[in-house]
């Protein structure tokens, strides 16, 4: 389990298909600390395995490989050597709980419609809300885009809003998007399972108290 806290950027060295999917080797320093074959760390909001990791004259990396399904899903298919990435461990049994739940499962790809720039450094950003997501994404709830906890400020139709603070925009990839651009969307993992409860009509029943329907 991720908290959409991004620890740091990281720099893609490399991104090839391999036959069976993708391999991404990412240039890093904070998300290593404690790395180990195996390891699981979010890239832009994919959970990924790792697979290598090592150093030399340009620093600290690791690689991993992405699955045809995560291919089709996520963004990662179009990342290439140079692209900035966020990047995420997984949040310890003791460690803070800063953002919301994010497990790393990304559910679609949204496209920046959008930016709007504020006099304090903040900028309002606009998202095509994805069809599959339609009732997932809430104002004031919680999204992951590329991996990054954030709040929804509005939802007006076929579009949602976030407001960025500076912080955010300086330490994470969104400082650096511009219309047209592509991001992983996570949606809170509690609105999908609310929305999957009313598809199969098993919420209460506002009139009795009771529950929906059921078998």
């Amino acid at each position: 389990m991720f908290t959409g806290i991004v620890e740091e950027t990281g720099i893609v060295r490399e991104a090839h298909d391999n036959g069976d999917g993708r391999r991404l080797v990412v240039g890093a320093d904070v998300v290593l600390d404690d790395v180990a074959m195996g390891s699981s760390i979010a890239v832009d909001g994919c959970c990924l395995t790792v697979t290598g990791f090592g150093a030399d004259d340009r620093g600290a990396w690791f690689a991993a490989d992405a699955v045809p399904e995560t291919i089709d899903r996520t963004t990662l298919g179009g990342t290439a050597e140079g692209d900035s990435v966020n990047l995420e461990r997984p949040m310890p049994a003791d460690g803070r709980f800063g953002g919301h739940i994010v497990q790393g499962h990304v559910d679609a790809v949204t496209e920046l419609e959008a930016v709007h720039e504020h006099l304090d450094g903040s900028r309002r950003l606009a998202f095509r809300l994805p069809d599959a997501l339609s009732g997932q994404i809430v104002e004031k709830g919680s999204v992951a885009l590329d991996g990054i906890s954030l709040t929804v400020a509005a939802v007006d139709g076929a579009t949602f809003d976030i407001a960025v603070v500076p912080h955010t925009l300086e330490v994470t990839t969104l400082g650096c998007r511009v219309v047209g651009d592509r991001l992983n969307v996570e949606a809170d993992i509690l609105a999908r399972y609310v929305a999957g409860l009313a598809a199969a009509g098993r919420l209460p029943d506002e009139r009795t108290g009771g529950q929906g329907e059921h078998d």
